[in-house]
C-alpha cells in the first residue's frame, strides 16, 4: 500500500490469492493516489475554491495515470515520501495552472492514508468473498455430516463422542463472527484523510470539512470529523481482524493435519499425482495445502504486534511508525486472502472417512464413554465415587487389554453394574451426543443460508 508493492515472496507469490494482489500492486496503489488527487480537485472545484479548468487538468492527468514507477521510486528514497515526486511528475506533464492548483490544502499523508483507505476497503470486500466461500463450504460439512460420530479430543487425547458436523459448526460460528468483525473494521478503516499539515485542516479554508464529505462521497469512504495522522487505531484493529481469520483457517488446516495421519486416517486433503509428494520417499502424500495456511496464518498473526506498535506515533505525525504500515498492512491483508484461498481448496476436496471414526471410538477400548457410566451411576452412589470406580475400571481396561465393558464387569459391584442396565446402551456413542445437533442448527443459523444458496453452497 506504500506504492512499491508486495516484494517477490515465494509464499505469497507462489500460493498466494491473485486478485488480492493485483489489489495490492504498485499500479493499483498509484492509482488510488491519482483517484484522491483527482476527487480533490474536483471538490474543490464544485466549491469555488480552485479553478474549473485547472480542476478539469488534474483530472485529466490523473486519469491517464501515465507515471513512470522507476522514478517515482528513486523520487521517494531522495524525499521518503512518494507524493511529492508523483504530484512533479503530475505538474511537469500538464500546465503551469494544474500545477498551481493540484494537491490544493492537502498533505502527503492525507493522499496517502485516503489511498490506503480506497486499497483496503477492496482487500477487505475481496477477504469477504472468500470467507463466505469458505463459511458456505463449512455449512455444508456441518449439516451433511450432523450425525457422523467421532470422538472429540482434548489435550489431543480422546475424550467424549462428538460427530465432525458439530466441529465444522464450532468453525462456522467463528467464521460468522469474523464477518461481523470485517463488516465493522472495514467500517472504521476506510475513511478519508484531509486535514493537511498539521492535522487542523487550516490550509484548506472555511469549507474544509464540506470538501472532506464530498471528496468521501464521492470516493465512496466515510467521513472524517477529526483527523487521524497519528490515530491508527482502526488500522491496528483491520489488522487484528485479517490475522483472527488467518488464525482460524490455520486452526482448521492444523486439524486436517493431524486427522489425515494415517494412525488416524479420519480426513485426508484432496489427492492428485504428485500432490504432497516427497523427493526422496515414494509413499509421501503430504497435507500441502494445509502446511501453507498453517504458515500463512503464523505469519500473518505476526503482523498484529506490528500495526500495535504503530499506534504509539506521537505529537501530530509519525517519525517511522507509519512505515511499519506500509509493509505490514498489505502483507496482512494478502496473507489473510491466501489462507481463506487454500482453505476453500482443503474444503472443496476434503475427503471424510465415517468408517475411520467411528472405529476411532474402540481404539482405546472404548473408554471414551467413561464420562458416560460416571454421570449414569452418579446419582445412586455420588460424582466422586463413580468418578473411582469407573477411574479404575479405565485403568483395568488398559493393562488387561480388555474392553470398558469387560472392565466394567471385572471391576464393579454386581449392584453397580445393575444401575448401568442395560450396560451396552450407556456404552453406545450415539447415545452421549448431547447437544451436538442443536449446535450444528445454531451455527447454520448464526451464518444465515440465504448467502450460501445465492452463492457457494
Amino acid at each position: 500500500m506504500s506504492g512499491g508493492g508486495l516484494p517477490d515472496l515465494p509464499l505469497i507469490r507462489v500460493f498466494g490469492d491473485e486478485r488480492t494482489a493485483r489489489l495490492l500492486d504498485s499500479r493499483a496503489t498509484i492509482r488510488a493516489w491519482l483517484d484522491t488527487e483527482r476527487a480533490l480537485a474536483e471538490v474543490q472545484a464544485e466549491l469555488g475554491l480552485i479553478p474549473a479548468d485547472a480542476a478539469r487538468q488534474i483530472a485529466e492527468a490523473a486519469e491517464a495515470g501515465a507515471i513512470d514507477e522507476d522514478a517515482l521510486a528513486e523520487g521517494t528514497r531522495l524525499v521518503g515520501y512518494p507524493i511529492l515526486p508523483l504530484i512533479g511528475q503530475l505538474s511537469r506533464a500538464g500546465s503551469p495552472e494544474l500545477a498551481a492548483y493540484i494537491h490544493w490544502g492537502a498533505t502527503t499523508q492525507d493522499i496517502m492514508d485516503t489511498g490506503l483507505a480506497l486499497v483496503l476497503g477492496r482487500v477487505f470486500d475481496r477477504v469477504s468473498e472468500l470467507l463466505g466461500e469458505v463459511a458456505c463450504a463449512i455449512a455444508g460439512l456441518a449439516d451433511t455430516h450432523r450425525a457422523t460420530i467421532m470422538t472429540a479430543r482434548t489435550h489431543a487425547q480422546p475424550a467424549v463422542p462428538t460427530t465432525f458436523g458439530a466441529k465444522a459448526a464450532i468453525w462456522l460460528a467463528e467464521f460468522a463472527r469474523h464477518r461481523d468483525r470485517l463488516a465493522t473494521a472495514r467500517r472504521r478503516a476506510c475513511r478519508i484523510s484531509l486535514f493537511g499539515a498539521g492535522g487542523t485542516a487550516a490550509a484548506l479554508g472555511d469549507q474544509s470539512q464540506e470538501v472532506r464529505t464530498r471528496m468521501a462521497a464521492r470516493l465512496g469512504l466515510g467521513d472524517a470529523t477529526v483527523s487521524w495522522h497519528t490515530a491508527r487505531d482502526s488500522l491496528a484493529e483491520a489488522a487484528f481482524v485479517l490475522g483472527a481469520i488467518s488464525a482460524t483457517c490455520g486452526k482448521i488446516a492444523r486439524e486436517v493435519i493431524d486427522l489425515s495421519r494415517p494412525e488416524i486416517g479420519e480426513l485426508r486433503e484432496v489427492a492428485g499425482y504428485h500432490r504432497g509428494a516427497s523427493s526422496t520417499m515414494p509413499q509421501k502424500a503430504n497435507p500441502i495445502a494445509s502446511e501453507v495456511v498453517v504458515g500463512m496464518s503464523v505469519l500473518a498473526a505476526q503482523q498484529v504486534p506490528a500495526l500495535i506498535a504503530a499506534m504509539s506515533a506521537g505529537h501530530e505525525r509519525a517519525a517511522g511508525e507509519w512505515q511499519i504500515e506500509w509493509d505490514a498492512l498489505p502483507l496482512a491483508g494478502s496473507l489473510a486472502a491466501g489462507a481463506l484461498a487454500n482453505t476453500l481448496e482443503i474444503l472443496g476436496g476434503l475427503a471424510v472417512y465415517p468408517d475411520a471414526m467411528r472405529a476411532n471410538l474402540v481404539t482405546d477400548g472404548g473408554t471414551i464413554m467413561a464420562e458416560a457410566v460416571m454421570f449414569r451411576l452418579a446419582p445412586h452412589i455420588g460424582r466422586t465415587a463413580a468418578h473411582d470406580v469407573v477411574y479404575d475400571a479405565c485403568s483395568v481396561s488398559r493393562e488387561r487389554r480388555i474392553n470398558l465393558h469387560a472392565a466394567l464387569e471385572a471391576t464393579l459391584t454386581p449392584e453397580q453394574v445393575a444401575l448401568l442396565a442395560p450396560l451396552d446402551e450407556v456404552l453406545n456413542p450415539a447415545s452421549y451426543l448431547g447437544e451436538v445437533d442443536a449446535m450444528v442448527n445454531a451455527a447454520l443459523a448464526m451464518w444465515g443460508p440465504e448467502p450460501c444458496r445465492e452463492g457457494h453452497a
